[in-house]
């Protein structure tokens, strides 16, 4: 066990250790750099030192004799020639003669601040007087429950707090209530015990260096003593923590929203905090369900702690300044298996800071504030894969740790384990084989010996006290059906000698039948000779089983397919039959009719689009168009009805009114659901008259001369949406040379224009077509910008 260096002994970093680490390295370089700068640091704080009490002995005299500072400096040089001593010793001397000279009258002064304090308070009650008094009195308190009643009384109620709390903080995490005063016995006895992680207002406040001031404890929702009682009250929790250590939290409660304080108070209050931890420094918990109080190890007792364990280990101890504050901490003891990065000793590290022998421990990962906020609490520290520079002897100097820092007694046990690199890559492999489902295997053909891995053994369904299974006892474990496969793969491999691979069904002992593949290879030596073969098996029974499933996916939408494109075709077949894409023109006395229908592109998208032109027993003339909704082979089959039945009802010699009625009740009454829309038109030739009505469609265009207008629409519901409707007639006088047009959507209809737009366009290029009829219907489907993919119907009449 290394002890520490004798009193006034200096570490060097000299690379002349047994690490053998060149004085030229960058490490050896660093640390005789922080030797160097040390011995500076500390010669020049001990000159300058010297030089302010040089000074201050000047103004002793100064003040002493009535002279200036010259003459006392000179004075001062005669009395040390004089004395035989060095300057700063005399100076010395003057200053503690001084000292002595002026005890009394600091005596003196303390007591008349005394009396003036309680003086203000008795007049004027200021703030400040009154915490300066609740420090009396817990000086005077006996313990806890003394003091925070003291505080209570003296100092915080009349800033308008209503209680207070002293929380004494265990090692594990856990708060105990040490001291309270203004809550009920009942709540204080509800939460004498906190136990470690609950998220109370004391326990934040222990976390925050600077303490947790709360305005309004309902905006929070942090559970905390006498929260029902004062639930929109303001809280204040300041750590109470001296010399470094946190010893507990002074919880005060307001019962009204608390305002931001004044510094002065906030300061008062957080050395009233510093109070009460010399109070819990000495606090021992009584009977009851408080945590459990352990014996603090010595030092001598944490370093053979350390000195018993397999990882790198130090033990720290604070190192405070005059004032108490913890400035760094000592480097106590190393053990066995630490070695430093610079090559030094353990029995030079052991006693040095270890900022000066670590600095980067300053910075890296924040390992000094850790290690300082574990000291302070109490709460051990433990991290994963923590990225460690300074303490590692690697190079390049750094590493992934796992790290553990704990507090015993007043000591600090920081214990490291460097990751090894292969180790985890191991891990990583042995992971990548359980999730692929994947066993390896060595067989040595010479010696019999079989090596498995513990993933091949859970393939096989076997313990793993079961010897292994040889290559040529693989059939035994296979389907019969599979011999031929494996035969031919063990042909291959022990034969042939080269890589080989096969899929076959793996029977295990308890009835599973698993699809496995295995993949092996031989190797052989200088001469050629097979010595060993070596493997993988995996399970790829899922993949086998999904493939299964995606082959009769295949199969059944390929069956579908052809369903669907017998349907589609049979339905293009019955709709081409019935509505040929031309028609030659009807022609009678004075009017002249042509039709065209333009089917879908795609033969799916076969639709029910329909027209009929035909001249009636009556010498009237039948000319409509229609659109059954959707598309295939049940649009195509009501298409064919609604015609025929129109063309049945037309012979009664019923209006088109009349007519479209009749032809509602028939849709509605198809099965499916069908809707359907439809102008009907009756032509008069003696007259020159037609007679029109439509249900849900769109009205006839009339191009006479170098106009194009629709007619003034009717109103018709489309049919098939209720039982029964009425349908209105229009009536118009045609001329020679009108032309009259009946349409389907499928003409006008695009996705990215309203109706009214497209057919704007119509009436344009039906106003501009010259010619002929046929050449006018031609040149509509032509210019037509229609974007759908829809059939389209047209039907044209010509007056002579």
């Amino acid at each position: 066990m290394s002890e520490p260096p004798p009193e006034g002994m200096e570490l060097r970093s000299t690379p002349a250790g047994p690490a053998g680490v060149a004085a030229d390295s960058p490490v050896g370089r660093l640390a005789a750099t922080v030797d160097r700068l040390s011995r500076e640091v500390r010669a020049a704080q001990a000159e300058a030192e010297g030089r302010a009490l040089i000074e201050l002995a000047k103004g002793i005299l100064v003040e002493r004799l009535g002279c200036g500072p010259a003459q006392a400096a000179r004075q001062l040089a005669e009395l040390t020639e004089q004395a035989g001593t060095t300057q700063l010793e005399f100076a010395v001397e003057v200053i503690n003669q001084a000292a002595r000279d002026r005890m009394s009258e600091v005596t003196h002064a303390f007591l008349a601040a005394t009396r003036a304090a309680a003086e203000a308070e008795a007049e004027g009650d200021p703030a400040a007087v009154r915490l300066r008094a609740a420090e009396s009195g817990a000086l005077a308190a006996d313990d806890t429950q003394a003091v925070a009643e003291s505080l209570l009384e003296q100092a915080l109620r009349p800033l308008g707090a209503v209680a207070v709390a002293i929380w004494a903080a265990g090692a594990d995490g856990s708060l105990t209530l040490a001291g309270s005063a203004g809550f009920s016995p009942a709540e204080a006895a509800r939460w004498y015990y906190v136990p470690p992680d609950v998220a109370t207002v004391a326990r934040c406040g222990l976390a925050e260096r600077e303490g947790l001031w709360i305005e309004s404890l309902a905006e929070r929702g942090l559970p905390s003593v006498g929260r029902h009682h004062h639930p929109d009250g303001g809280r204040a929790a300041v750590p109470a923590g001296t010399g470094g250590r946190v010893y507990g939290v002074l919880e005060i409660v307001w019962p009204e929203p608390l305002p931001p304080q004044r510094p002065q108070i906030v300061r008062q209050v957080e050395a009233l905090a510093e109070l009460c931890a010399h109070t819990l420094e000495t606090y021992t918990a009584p009977d009851g369900p408080a945590r459990p109080e352990r014996a603090l190890p010595d030092a001598a007792e944490l370093m053979d702690l350390a000195d018993g364990l397999y990882d790198p280990a130090l033990v720290l101890v604070p190192h405070l300044d005059a004032s108490g504050n913890l400035l760094d901490f000592r480097i106590q003891h190393v053990n066995s298996r630490f070695l430093d990065p610079a090559g030094r000793p353990r029995g030079m590290v052991s006693g040095a800071l270890l900022l000066e022998a670590y600095p980067m421990a300053a910075g890296e990962s924040e390992l000094f504030q850790r290690i300082e906020r574990v000291y302070a609490t109490g709460e051990p520290f433990r991290a994963r894969r923590m990225h460690l520079t300074a303490l590692v002897d690697q190079v390049p100097l750094s590493a992934v740790a796992d790290i553990s820092v704990s507090r015993h007694g007043s000591g600090i046990l920081f214990i490291w384990r460097i990751e090894d690199e292969t180790a985890r890559l191991a891990s990583l492999l042995q992971h990548a084989q359980r999730l692929g489902r994947i066993g390896g295997f060595e067989e040595n053909l010479l010696t019999g010996e079989i090596t498995w891995n513990g993933q091949l053994f859970d393939l096989y369904g076997r313990p793993e006290t079961s010897p292994p299974v040889p290559l040529e006892n693989l059939p035994a474990y296979a389907h019969p059906d599979d011999a031929v496969a494996i035969g031919r793969f063990l042909r291959t491999l022990l034969h042939h000698r080269r890589p080989a691979s096969a899929a076959f069904r793996l029977q295990r002992p308890d009835g599973v039948t698993r699809h496995i593949r295995v993949v092996a290879e031989p190797v052989l030596d200088t001469d050629g000779r097979l010595l060993t073969v070596r493997g993988a098996y995996q399970d790829i029974s899922a993949q086998h089983w999904t493939e299964v499933a995606l082959a009769a996916t295949r199969d059944q939408l390929a069956h579908t397919e052809q369903q669907a494109s017998e349907r589609d075709r049979l339905a293009l077949q019955l709709q081409r039959a019935i509505m040929p894409p031309a028609q030659g023109p009807l022609q009678m006395a004075d009017l002249d009719v042509a039709v065209r229908y333009r089917p879908a592109e795609a033969e799916q998208l076969v639709g029910g689009d329909w027209y009929d032109a035909v001249v009636l027993p009556s010498r009237l003339v039948l000319l409509c168009v229609g659109d059954v909704a959707g598309h295939g082979i049940e649009a195509a089959t009501s298409m064919v009805v609604l015609r025929n039945a129109l063309r049945g009802l037309a012979v009664t010699g019923a209006g088109p009114g009349q007519l479209l009625s009749w032809l509602n009740m028939v849709v509605h009454h198809l099965t499916g659901g069908v809707t359907a829309t439809a102008v009907c038109g009756l032509y008069d030739p003696a007259t020159r008259t037609l007679r029109w009505a439509r249900a849900g469609h769109l009205p006839p265009v009339l191009v006479r001369g170098s106009e194009a207008a629709p007619l003034p629409p009717v109103r018709g519901l489309l049919l098939g949406a209720v039982p029964e409707a009425r349908y209105e007639e229009g009536e118009v006088q045609l001329a020679a040379d009108d032309n009259l047009l009946m349409y389907t959507d499928g003409l006008i209809e695009r996705r990215d224009r309203s109706v009214e737009e497209s057919l704007t366009h119509l009436l344009t290029t039906a106003a501009k077509a010259p010619g002929t009829l046929d050449q006018r219907l031609d040149r509509l489907l032509t210019y037509s910008r229609s974007d759908t993919d829809d059939d389209t119907c047209i039907v044209g009449i010509r007056v002579g």
